[in-house]
């Protein structure tokens, strides 16, 4: 059990601060869920005052805890205890939960406000965020730590909801963390048997901790939500475990302690009422003015401050020692803690030219080799495709265990974990994670990658098998409306290259971005070294002059990946048989529709109207660069089982059909 003092009436008082704060911001906001904040406000005291390692002052201080709260739906929650921990949120913050421009938003959101370690709502996601991010500090510190210097030395802790353990993201991740044995996990699930539907027996009967003990967990039990001293002696007993990740199960009761909603599912996710707020208040003498907030607290905030100042300082001088004896692993630390690692732009990586052919997933294995050892904090792999996708590094460099900091990461087949996984690892920070899967199996994924791109998280997303060059596996695995689901998400940036070349001007350009996730889509099969008018450099923009006729375009065929070779055999025979026809090889959408007007007039000018797209997808969103006179040319069905060069005839996808479709627009535009 923790040396802190026993608890007491000032403990109370601070509880019932966050369950009435809940009541009230919800009630005020007229929309949110206060049933969960109030029967978590125990545990959250226990955890934010005892055992979580934090500091006020420096939200982003790098050997704090994490804190995830899974459930997202019980944000004031969090912003109780952000409030009466000392962090930036005022009470007037907190009245304006769930308003514009406001600091408390519905659902937490990374960084808003400070304190809040990644976005969460959808649930499930939060339990992968917090076991990319146990993975992410055990990496740092079997990397960094040396005797006597445990400079990277923290824990995890989050929150989860019945909602949470049966979503299938929760349950692939966890099964990771028990069989890497992360003992610097805790998740802490509350056990309170309802959902918005009703009781959870609804659909939902198996043991929870049962699973995890079968998953390697240890696995506590506290059978009531209120027991402070019960609540921290499981909270100590996960501190003290060094061989596997901990499960609290938390029996709780909704909303305790309103007098008739409690326990019931109408408490979830709508407002308590004025008449049962106020019932609730006399039970916990409480005073009835709305954001009642006792001066007793302030002494709590005030410690929470000075706790953490101390915890600063201590670290500091810890620093300062470990700087002094390894002076340059302490800059190596500062480096990978300052942001991602960009690779510069004259490092060298594996060069291609025309005539090299070979499958763009092959090209990005021969980058990946090089680039993993001059950014050395690259960590990834592939669910259970390691050959397949390209990012199998060697035995020698497995992340598996205790012991072992390997760059390579084994996901297994969990295709949606490793993408809130690696959600996590960028959250914590002194990582880059990388993640592999053929592009079909981005549909499991989507949810993380969505997050990534609203949390601006710098993952890389490396999808092989990219269209129905796949061939003999048929239409399941043939990806046909991938591409485009991809390039709807706001700030994803994808990229699809067209050889050899261009795939290592994508890795460039995935390293190099801070803000945000990025896709590169890989083909399975062989594809030529193209000749190019000037330098693959321009691939960076996004969209670029592949080829131009000896004399003035009258017609452009645009094209991405392996289609870039069907769109330069055609555009060859038009130009020779008196149609000049550019090639365009468009292979980011994002990246060039961000370049100045100039750059992408220069590359498309207005006035070629005579515009063919060349895609083996669905050619949805294509009318953005080829106008209304222009014609695209894709699959808007799914494939079939078949060599993947014949699929490529059946359906259409041949410079010939190109040629006579160019010709068509032509006279249609003319």
């Amino acid at each position: 059990m923790s040396t802190e003092p026993a608890f007491d009436a000032r403990s109370w008082l601070a509880i019932n601060a966050i369950r009435t704060l809940a009541m009230d911001a919800v009630e005020q906001a007229k929309s949110g869920h206060p049933g969960t904040p109030m029967a978590l406000a125990p545990v959250g005291h226990v955890l934010w005052t005892r055992h979580l390692k934090h500091a006020p002052t420096d939200p982003e201080w790098a050997d704090r805890d994490r804190f995830v709260l899974s459930c997202g739906h019980a944000s004031m929650l969090l912003y109780g205890l952000l409030h009466l921990s000392g962090y930036e949120l005022s009470l007037d913050d907190i009245k304006r939960f769930r308003q514009w421009g406001s600091k408390t938003p519905g659902h937490p959101e990374r960084g808003h406000p400070a304190g809040t370690e990644v976005t969460t709502g959808p649930l499930g996601q939060g339990v992968g965020n917090a076991v990319g991010m146990a993975m992410a500090e055990r990496f740092l510190a079997q990397r960094f730590n040396r005797k006597g210097h445990r400079i990277v030395d923290h824990r995890t802790w989050a929150l989860v909801s019945d909602g949470d353990v049966m979503e299938g993201v929760a349950s692939e991740a966890a099964s990771l963390a028990g069989h890497l044995r992360l003992d610097k996990l805790t998740l802490i699930y509350d056990d309170n048997r309802i959902t918005i539907d009703g009781r959870t027996d609804l659909a939902f009967s198996e043991d929870v901790g049962l699973r995890f003990e079968a998953y390697g967990w240890q696995v506590l039990r506290v059978a009531d939500g209120n027991d402070l001293a019960a609540i921290d002696r499981a909270l100590t007993e996960a501190r003290s475990e060094t061989e596997r990740p901990t499960l609290i199960v938390l029996r709780t009761i909704i909303a305790d302690p309103a007098p008739t909603k409690r326990d019931r599912s109408e408490a979830h996710g709508a407002p308590l009422g004025a008449d049962e707020i106020a019932r609730t208040k006399a039970v916990l003498s409480w005073p009835a003015e709305p954001f009642s907030v006792p001066e007793e607290t302030e002494e709590q905030k005030a410690a929470s401050i000075a706790a953490g100042e101390e915890r600063l300082a201590d670290w500091q001088t810890r620093l300062d020692a470990y700087r002094a004896e390894f002076p340059t692993l302490a800059a190596e630390l500062d480096r990978w803690l300052g942001g991602p690692l960009e690779l510069d732009d004259e490092a060298e990586l594996p060069a291609f030219g025309a005539g090299d052919a070979m499958a763009t997933r092959q090209a990005s294995h021969k980058a990946l080799k090089t680039i993993a050892t001059q950014v050395p904090n690259l960590v990834g792999g592939s669910a259970d495709l390691a050959g397949s996708t390209g990012v199998d590094l060697g035995p020698d460099a497995s992340y598996f265990g205790p012991g072992v900091a390997g760059q390579s990461v084994a996901w297994g087949i969990r295709e949606h974990a490793m993408a809130a996984a690696m959600n996590g690892m960028a959250a914590h920070g002194g990582v880059r994670p990388y993640g592999s899967t053929f592009l079909v199996f981005a549909d499991y994924m989507k949810p993380a990658i969505r997050l990534a791109a609203l949390m601006h998280l710098p993952t890389i997303y490396l999808f092989t098998h990219d269209s129905i060059g796949v061939g003999e596996d048929g239409p399941t695995h043939q990806p046909i409306e991938q591409l485009a689901m991809l390039r709807s998400i706001p700030n994803l940036t994808v990229l699809r290259p067209a050889d050899a070349a261009e795939t290592v001007e994508a890795w460039r350009v995935a390293l190099a971005r801070q803000d945000g996730p990025t896709a590169i889509v890989l083909t399975r099969q062989k594809v030529p070294g193209l000749p190019r008018r000037g330098p693959v450099t321009e691939a960076r923009q996004g969209g670029y002059v592949l080829f131009d006729p000896p004399v003035a375009p009258k017609a452009a065929i645009i094209a991405t990946g392996s289609e870039v070779q069907i769109a330069l055999a055609a555009a060859l025979n038009l130009s020779e048989s008196g149609l000049p026809t550019r090639v365009v090889s468009l292979p980011s959408w994002e990246r060039f529709a961000a370049q100045p007007k100039a750059v992408r007039d220069a590359v498309l000018p207005p006035s070629l109207r005579t515009r063919v797209s060349v895609e083996a997808a669905t050619t949805f969103g294509w009318h953005r660069w080829i106008t209304d006179h222009g014609r695209a040319i894709g699959l808007d069905h799914f494939g079939a089982s078949a060599p993947g060069d014949r699929l490529f005839v059946e359906f259409g996808l041949t410079a010939d059909r190109v040629i006579e479709t160019v010709k068509q627009v032509a006279e249609e535009s003319a």
